[in-house]
């Protein structure tokens, strides 16, 4: 009996004992455990969101819509911005309606602006866009329901961007401005503005009895082509822009479109005109055989309508060629400039002026492209196309990472050029709109 007691106790001793031990252990490294695990659940919380954004990272790159520059781009369109609010904090809020009734008005509202439309579909019978930069809000309307008298007008300031290319357009741009100036006369508009698609010759004298100037309405015209009128005070340079009127999108630079191998030295896809410096180029580049290395398409009748097939073949061309070969049509500018751009494909420009009344105006004196050339378009400018094969042999000389650079600074170019446009046309607008608003 006694013996079990003794041994009773010795059990009891032992089991208090390993409590004592366990209880140490878990005040001495229970709390780092938990520590630890704690981490590691918090690394396992965190890692799907890590995993997450490497699958979008990834998915992005596969998708190809990197943006190379997005930092800079962002941190400048910043910077822009803080400069218009600070311009515009003793201003109150300001609205401006832009009416859209050439093609060209989608360049300005998509491209330059990188405003939206509702709906998209292109074939829609009104299509609205809004968006505010710094106390001014800006929408934009376009489509052929928008129709003299059949729409309300929102707005005391308005901007109409009109076709004045051909005889047929004038007519329908000048019963346009007639509406606009009743607007005025009536008091329902304020303000009228004017981006206006020129003709190719400069010839616009149609338009003069519209301007303020000359006892219109027109407060401001921004005019596209080399026109002896651009003075910076009530005129001003526009650019073509690309063939919005065939669908040519907005283009988002990729990883892909800069550092690939091209493998095409140049393209040229157009209409071939009979006499002319286009003509000089197809045989300048068959005589050499580079037609063979350059992703050729001629045509001898201009074709306005794009299919689906014309233009990803267009647009794969573009993105296959390192040049694209811009020879002149009835002006020196064209949208084969633009939309060069938009892929990283250097154009190589015809530099030579072409028939008509377009000049050096009093504030440029390099026509042609007066415009792109006070902005150092870093493009090839050429006066002959004789030009051209020595062009095409340096090319095969360049290496790969030579190309890759010109491609960047040619679509980082390309998107200053636009940044520019969008911050000088909202500053001229604004300024004269609310300069006048006090006189």
């Amino acid at each position: 009996m006694r013996l079990t007691r003794k041994r009773l106790c010795s059990i009891l001793i032992a089991l208090y004992c390993l409590f004592s031990i366990y209880a140490a252990y878990h005040v001495f490294f229970g709390r780092r455990r938990r520590t630890q695990d704690a981490s590691l659940r918090g690394l396992r919380k965190g890692a799907a969101p890590a995993r997450e954004r490497r699958g979008r990272e990834q998915s992005t790159l596969r998708s190809e819509e990197w943006n190379p520059w997005e930092e800079d781009e962002k941190n400048e369109q910043k910077h822009r911005l803080q400069i218009l609010n600070e311009s515009t904090k003793e201003k109150k809020d300001f609205h401006v309606q832009i009416w859209g009734k050439a093609a060209i008005g989608l360049y300005l509202w998509e491209h330059i602006f990188e405003g939206l439309l509702e709906p998209t579909d292109v074939t829609a019978q009104r299509r609205e866009g809004n968006l505010v930069v710094g106390r001014t809000h800006y929408s934009f309307i376009t489509g052929p329901a928008v129709v003299p008298g059949y729409f309300s007008v929102d707005e005391n300031n308005v901007v109409l961007v009109l076709n004045g290319r051909e005889k047929a357009k004038v007519f329908y741009a000048t019963q346009w401005l007639l509406y606009a100036q009743n607007l005025v006369q009536t008091q329902k508009l304020q303000h009228l503005a004017v981006v206006l698609l020129g003709n190719e010759h400069c010839n616009n004298e149609w338009i003069n009895q519209f301007l303020k100037r000359n006892g219109g309405s027109v407060e401001l015209l921004f005019i596209i082509y080399d026109s002896p009128w651009i003075n910076n005070m009530d005129v001003f340079q526009w650019p073509l822009g690309v063939a919005t009127y065939r669908n040519f999108p907005v283009v988002e630079a990729n990883w892909s479109m800069l550092h690939n191998e091209r493998p095409y030295l140049c393209n040229f896809i157009g209409t071939i005109y009979e006499n002319s410096s286009r003509q000089a180029l197809m045989n300048i580049l068959k005589q050499d055989g580079n037609d063979k290395l350059c992703w050729v398409s001629a045509r001898e009748q201009w074709q306005p309508q794009e299919t689906n097939e014309s233009l990803k073949n267009y647009q794969d061309a573009l993105l296959q060629s390192d040049l694209t070969l811009c020879p002149a049509g009835v002006n020196t500018e064209c949208y084969r400039i633009y939309e060069a751009c938009s892929y990283g494909s250097v154009p190589v420009v015809e530099d030579v002026m072409t028939a008509g009344s377009c000049a050096n105006s009093s504030v440029y004196h390099n026509a042609p492209l007066q415009l792109l050339k006070s902005m150092n378009a870093p493009f090839i400018f050429i006066k002959n196309w004789k030009e051209l094969p020595a062009i095409l042999e340096k090319e095969k000389t360049i290496i790969l990472q030579e190309k890759i650079q010109r491609r960047k600074r040619l679509l980082q170019w390309y998107q200053y050029f636009k940044a520019e446009l969008k911050m000088r046309f909202i500053n001229i607008v604004e300024s004269s709109f609310l300069k006048n608003n006090k006189g």
